[in-house]
């Protein structure tokens, strides 16, 4: 089965970690003998990492135009890069999977937080443009649809997601009813193959990871919070940004000013008595769904898409995001009390990926 992938950015041989959901991805099809080709919008240049093969724009008129993909793939899909070349190529394809994954379909306003004051501040006139955009957007979508509607199908990375998408696209549920599917991210294949150690020595008390820090939904303020707050415990906090040089950073945290592979992730991991991870707004939340998958007690926020995806985790606990003064004793107690027998499925391979990959072949026939 051969199948064209479209993501605005792709991770790179060199280490950039970009959409890593759609490569985490990608790669379990290849291992289920699928045949899958990737166009980055923003490469330069054709490559392959993991055995995907990602091409550039022209490299598909060029390479790629004369063949037939039994499916077309269309990742977080915006209007300007993915609906242009479906309305471009669209002829071409009989089978369209659209993945919602978050911003694509929201009112950006209305769903995240305000950024840190030391990030560079917008002018009104941009917010404005953002606003007008966004109702762009959206109104574009609900136009779009039904055009692709007879050959398409909808998978939304979570109920939140799927509410979402009706909320502000605006859209009939009953024209996509019968063409929607509720799918999670699929986890790393470490996460789900290896468990936490709690024999191993642990170095810390409270681990946070995260990619960037300097989005204020990813709730690092939050974890400061609660390390000041929480001065007997000892925090660390992973990822790359500018944010601990704008804030006061607590002598009981430690910064690591890095970005993590999966098995430097469950190094870490090991290593800790318990995951923070504190959100302020998120389609799923991959990496918090991979360490508590992998077994590690958890602390998250006690949002609607939080207490969806963690339904049926006893090592997850949540917190008040607006809570000035969390005492995380108590909460951290209650959690060293579960005994985790089994591990949670709800993110295994034949729960995400083989999914998708029945569809898939359902719809080749």
């Amino acid at each position: 089965m051969k199948i064209l992938v479209l993501a605005e950015d792709y991770s790179t041989t060199d280490g950039l970690v970009s959409l890593h959901y759609i490569h985490s991805r990608n790669k379990w099809y290849i291992e289920k003998n699928l045949d899958v080709s990737v166009i980055s919008f923003r490469t330069k240049n054709d490559y392959k990492i993991d055995g995907v093969k990602v091409y550039t724009i022209k490299s598909y008129k060029e390479k790629l135009m004369s063949q037939d993909f039994d499916l077309v793939l269309s990742h977080a899909p915006n209007i300007k890069h993915h609906l242009k070349f479906l309305n471009k190529y669209g002829d071409k394809f009989n089978n369209i999977i659209f993945y919602f994954h978050g911003h694509e379909v929201l009112r950006t306003s209305k769903i995240y937080p305000k950024p840190y004051k030391f990030t560079k501040k917008q002018p009104f006139i941009k917010k404005l443009i953002r606003e007008v955009y966004d109702s762009f957007k959206l109104l574009v979508w609900k136009n779009e649809i039904p055009k692709f509607i007879w050959k398409s199908q909808f998978i939304f990375v979570s109920n939140w997601m799927y509410n979402m998408f009706i909320r502000f696209v605006k859209i009939n549920p009953e024209l996509i009813k019968d063409r929607k599917h509720i799918i999670y991210n699929c986890i790393g294949k470490e996460f789900q193959n290896i468990t936490y150690d709690t024999q191993i020595k642990k170095k810390y008390d409270f681990i946070t990871i995260r990619n960037n820090l300097d989005g204020s939904k990813y709730g690092i303020d939050i974890v400061t919070k609660i390390a000041k707050n929480n001065p007997k415990y000892k925090f660390c906090v992973i990822g790359k940004g500018k944010f601990y040089r704008n804030f006061e950073k607590p002598e009981n945290l430690e910064w690591i000013d890095k970005n993590l592979t999966h098995e430097e992730i469950i190094d870490f991991l090991n290593r800790s008595r318990c995951a923070l991870i504190p959100t302020r707004a998120d389609a799923q939340g991959v990496m918090a769904c991979e360490m508590a998958t992998f077994g590690i007690p958890l602390i998250t926020s006690n949002i609607d898409v939080c207490k969806e995806v963690f339904e049926g985790f006893e090592n997850v606990a949540f917190i008040d995001n607006e809570d000035e003064k969390i005492n995380i004793e108590p909460i951290l107690k209650e959690l060293q009390k579960v005994t985790v027998k089994q591990k949670n499925e709800k993110y295994f391979e034949k729960n995400t990926v083989v999914r998708e990959i029945e569809l898939f072949k359902k719809l080749k026939g």
